[in-house]
């Protein structure tokens, strides 16, 4: 799991367990962060799955999560140059 903590991005500290946060998320959004190339939090994950309409539209919000997960492995590019 080392390959998504190498990171120029700040860091937040967990106010919640994650793990049960992590287990209480829709099982679609669970396969996804498993394979994030980002270590989300599952709270942060839920925020965009939600304003995404992931309860409605489920591929919709998965698309959006690809989407932010792109501009903040951008913005990570960008920062190490």
């Amino acid at each position: 799991m080392s390959r998504n903590l190498q990171s120029s991005l700040r860091r937040r500290r967990r106010q919640c367990n994650p793990m049960t946060e992590f287990d209480a998320l829709p099982p679609e959004l669970r396969t996804w962060l498993r394979t994030a190339a980002l270590p989300w939090s599952p709270v942060s994950a839920k925020g965009v799955w939600l304003k995404s309409g992931g309860r409605r539209n489920p591929e919709a919000a998965l698309a959006r999560l690809e989407a932010v997960e792109a501009a903040m492995l951008q913005k990570d590019r960008v920062q190490e140059v």
